[in-house]
C-alpha cells in the first residue's frame, strides 16, 4: 500500500532584500490535497513555492516532508514551475522536453515526452522550435513535463497564465489526475485553478 505523503510548514518566516515578507506562516497537506495560495502581488506567494523548494533559506520555522524517498531531499521530489517558462528557444518542443526529463532524472518516467506533449495539445508541434510558441504553448510545454517525469509534490507558480479556458480545462485534469495519485500541489495563484483545494490567503506586503 502506497505511504502517504505530509507536507508542513510550521510558523514559517522569509525575509528578502532586509524586509519581512511574511512570518509566522503554518498549512498542512497530504496525499491527494492541493493548496491554492491567494494574495496581492508582493505578499509573499511564490516566495513560499521557493522555501519550500529550498530554492532560498527559511528565516524562522520549520518545512517538513514525510512518506517519499528518504533517501531524497523534498527539493528532489519536487517540480517547481515558475512563472517564466525555462525554455530553449533554439530546440524543438519535443528537445526541450526531452531536456528536462535528462537534467532533472531521478525521478519515475511514467509517460514518454511524446506523449506528455499529447495531454497538454502539443503533440502536433513536436518538431518546432519554441521560438515559434506562443505564450500559452510555451506554458503547456512547461506544464508537460509534470507529467513526462513524476515527482510527487507540485509546486506551480501562476500554472494557469496565458491559457485559454479549453487549456485551463485540460490542466486541472493533469493536476486532478496527479492528486488522485496521491500526489501534493502547493500552487501559487489569482485565478481558480478549477479543482478542490485549500485555500491559504497571504497578506498585503509589509
Amino acid at each position: 500500500m502506497a505511504r502517504t505523503l505530509t507536507l508542513s510548514g510550521d510558523r514559517i518566516g522569509c525575509v528578502r532584500g532586509g524586509r519581512n515578507v511574511f512570518s509566522s506562516l503554518s498549512f498542512s497537506l497530504s496525499s491527494g490535497a492541493a493548496l491554492m495560495v491567494t494574495g496581492p502581488n508582493g505578499s509573499g506567494k511564490t516566495s513560499l513555492l521557493r522555501l519550500i523548494a529550498g530554492l532560498i533559506a527559511l528565516q524562522s520555522g520549520t518545512i517538513a516532508f514525510s512518506g517519499g524517498d528518504e533517501s531524497l531531499t523534498l527539493a528532489e521530489q519536487a517540480h517547481f514551475l515558475g512563472h517564466r517558462d525555462a525554455l530553449k528557444p533554439s530546440l524543438t518542443v519535443l528537445e526541450n522536453l526531452a531536456f528536462w526529463c535528462a537534467f532533472l532524472g531521478g525521478g519515475d518516467t511514467r509517460s514518454r515526452p511524446e506523449a506528455a506533449l499529447e495531454t497538454v495539445g502539443l503533440g502536433g508541434l513536436a518538431h518546432l522550435p519554441a521560438a515559434f510558441l506562443s505564450a500559452g504553448q510555451r506554458r503547456r510545454l512547461s506544464i508537460a513535463r509534470l507529467i513526462a517525469l513524476h515527482r510527487p509534490v507540485w509546486l506551480l507558480d501562476e500554472p494557469t497564465t496565458a491559457l485559454d479556458d479549453a487549456a485551463r480545462g485540460a490542466i486541472a485534469a493533469v493536476m486532478a489526475a496527479h492528486m488522485n495519485d496521491g500526489g501534493l500541489i502547493v500552487a501559487a495563484t489569482h485565478q481558480p485553478l478549477g479543482i478542490d483545494a485549500q485555500e491559504l490567503k497571504m497578506g498585503g506586503p509589509t
